[in-house]
């Protein structure tokens, strides 16, 4: 029985690897195609989403039949239960990269508004976040999962100086200018709000490692 649960729980943990290629692919994939004004691209993301809802569903069950059929205890239990939120995580950070891939097709056609600078800056560091993120619960290092957490300070300046720039460089200035800056305005928020998942798996980590919840609470790093 504990030879079926470990291969089982390893069964798990290569669904959950995938699932996060394929997000982190997806993440890059659409920032490319909003440097490169690329309608097609955007839209070849938006349809590969599909696999990523797959593997959602996929894992969903592999958790619910886990728990069914071998009732894990304490440490194995943790496991099963992070990887299910961080299933939820991952497929919610999907959905973000459709959104930014909207927009990239919104404003494809239009003339550019500006050189992107801090939306490339943010979109690496979410990238950066998702992939340590992962990497902390692949590797149960609570010490990178502590360095995502932290850097979301990072993700939310950024956003704030690319809000700030656009609206008082530009929208303040040209109110013709607003169609442009507003899908901009909102692939940074988007991008904030991976981070944002992004670090709500490193939470879960370092719940998984010392049965602590610290969603909420930073100070108990």
């Amino acid at each position: 029985m504990e030879r079926h649960l470990d291969e089982e729980l390893g069964k798990l943990k290569a669904n959950l690897l995938k699932m996060a290629a394929l997000t982190e692919e997806a993440i890059h994939k659409s920032i490319d195609a909003l440097k490169r004004r690329d309608k097609a691209g955007a839209v070849a993301v938006i349809e590969s989403d599909q696999m990523i809802d797959e593997m959602e569903n996929t894992i969903e069950e592999q958790t619910i039949e886990i728990l069914a059929l071998f009732q894990p205890m304490v440490m194995d239990l943790r496991f099963v239960t992070t990887g299910m939120k961080i299933n939820t995580e991952l497929e919610r950070i999907a959905d973000l990269v459709v959104n930014i891939c909207q927009r990239v097709i919104k404003i494809a056609d239009e003339p550019q508004l500006k050189p992107l600078v801090d939306i490339p800056k943010l979109a690496e560091q979410a990238k950066f976040m998702v992939k340590s993120s992962i990497d902390s619960f692949v590797n149960r290092d609570q010490e990178l999962a502590k360095k995502v957490i932290l850097s979301d300070v990072e993700s939310n300046r950024l956003r704030t100086a690319i809000i700030q720039e656009l609206i008082d460089g530009y929208m303040m200035k040209d109110s013709k200018t607003v169609s442009r800056a507003v899908p901009l305005l909102l692939v940074a928020r988007d991008l904030e709000r991976i981070c944002d998942h992004a670090t709500a798996i490193a939470e879960d980590v370092i719940y998984l490692i010392q049965a602590k919840v610290i969603k909420h609470h930073r100070e108990l790093l």
